[in-house]
């Protein structure tokens, strides 16, 4: 355990006023909301009821109890050992060192893909009430990044505030959309209400998956929280009631005023506002997609480039990327890294206008993976010390492995991202943090790792 994590356990309790750079309660709830409550809300509403009907919000009901456990297992890792390395440094303890740098490799070089994906996502809505064709929305699409990435090279602290900003706007032009439509809203619709039958649900909840992403995020700024151990459950909480309140709302009133037509379109929320404003309700749709689309990636840009500081310090990637990783520090050159992936990955999306489908399913194979392991080394870890920490963990661990057989052949990627890791690994030999251990009274002890600690740069 660093210096820094000890005496962040060690004042956690302390009330008093918010250091600089460090977030607060607020903003830390914020940063979950807006990694969760991503694009899906834009589309997926419409897809799902084109899949399954109305039957579709059987899917999104167990879509938003089953994040429960996962969100709960990463609060109480993320709280009782607050870390820039976030699920990788829970996957150093339980398993070592190697295991570490592939679970970190999957998302310091998965998440960046998908980056671009949600620029894109966010554009397309903002062409739709503009015009312009695909120039237009490439466009969009490269400002969209330029304010995600520039939002975070300015410290975490001013991405804090950036997301306190874009998830309350977002979330009260959400309620806005639920309520312009409630006077549409229609019990007749419910019928038929399954008419596509009841294994048409399991298609529904595959297209879910995006939607509920994001718990794994924000551990990689535990460590930037004031007062970690008591904030980050908290943040968890109040992001699990805003963010099932909205997807449940959402979902909700798309099939009760829509009806049959809320699975026509993948623009199902431009559809609902249209029902209140009329015209102008397209243009609306236009400011929730920049909202949705700024506040995703801002959680995941602050989220990778403090992983990618974390694994550089332990050994898992070149020594130079490592400044940053303490608390409070700005990772700017890992930053650097992952704006240049996110780049390159958006200049040949561009280049070639491509669909984003490849980019969202590779980056949520990834996703799926570090949810596997960082289950896994949460039921390891908290076996000793919350009964429902080991719970929550084990039932994570379940779901996750369904999800990633629904996957597909997505799961090449990171399978290519393991075989580079272990290949780093057997040249540069990652230091493996003390795994740790827990005593029946929940007290932590450290002890070494087999492997010798990797000294060279």
């Amino acid at each position: 355990m660093t210096r820094t994590t000890q005496a962040l356990q060690a004042g956690d309790d302390r009330q008093g006023p918010v250091p600089p750079g460090r977030l607060n309660l607020a903003q830390g709830t914020a940063l979950y909301v807006g990694a969760v409550l991503g694009t899906g809300v834009l589309a997926l509403p419409g897809l799902t009821a084109k899949a399954a009907g109305p039957a579709s919000l059987v899917a999104w009901f167990a879509l938003v109890f089953l994040s429960v456990p996962l969100a709960g297992t990463f609060a109480a890792l993320a709280a009782r050992h607050p870390d820039s390395g976030g699920v990788s440094t829970y996957v150093r303890r339980a398993f070592g060192g190697r295991t570490a740098t592939v679970v970190g490799w999957w998302f310091y070089l998965g998440a960046p893909v998908g980056i671009p994906a949600l620029a894109f996502f966010g554009a397309s809505y903002l062409e739709r009430s503009t015009g312009g064709g695909w120039a237009a929305s490439a466009g969009y699409a490269a400002g969209l990044l330029m304010v995600g990435f520039l939002a975070n090279a300015f410290g975490v602290r001013v991405s804090g505030r950036v997301q306190l900003v874009l998830s309350g706007s977002l979330a009260l032009l959400l309620v806005l959309g639920i309520l312009v439509a409630l006077p549409y809203a229609d019990p007749a619709n419910l019928r038929p209400f399954a008419p596509h039958g009841w294994p048409a649900i399991g298609p529904a909840a595959a297209l879910l998956v995006w939607s509920f992403t994001g718990w794994e995020t924000v551990t990689h700024l535990s460590a930037e929280f004031a007062h970690p151990r008591r904030d980050i459950k908290r943040a968890t909480v109040g992001a699990l009631l805003t963010i099932g309140v909205l997807y449940l709302g959402l979902a909700t009133i798309t099939v009760l005023a829509l009806g049959s037509a809320s699975g026509t379109t993948a623009t199902s929320l431009a559809s609902l506002l249209a029902l209140g404003f009329g015209p102008f309700g397209t243009i609306l749709a236009g400011v929730i997609a920049v909202l949705t689309t700024l506040g995703t990636m801002n959680a995941y840009i602050a989220g990778t480039a403090k992983l990618g500081a974390a694994l550089a310090r332990d050994g898992a990637l070149p020594r130079a990327l490592g400044r940053g990783a303490e608390a409070g520090g700005l990772p700017r050159r890992s930053l650097s890294v992952v704006a240049a992936i996110s780049g390159a990955v958006f200049i040949a999306a561009a280049i070639a206008q491509s669909d984003v489908q490849p980019l969202v399913l590779s980056t949520t194979a990834c996703l799926g993976a570090v949810y596997a392991l960082g289950s896994a080394a949460g039921a390891r870890l908290l076996r000793h010390s919350t009964r429902w920490g080991t719970a929550a963990a084990t039932v994570s661990l379940a779901i996750i492995v369904i999800l990633l057989v629904l996957t597909g052949w997505y799961m090449i990627w990171p399978l290519a991202l393991t075989v580079a890791a272990l290949l780093w690994c057997a040249r540069n030999r990652p230091e493996s943090t003390e795994r740790t251990t827990s005593t029946p009274t929940g007290e932590q002890t450290e002890r070494p790792h087999s492997h010798k600690p990797r000294i060279s740069g």
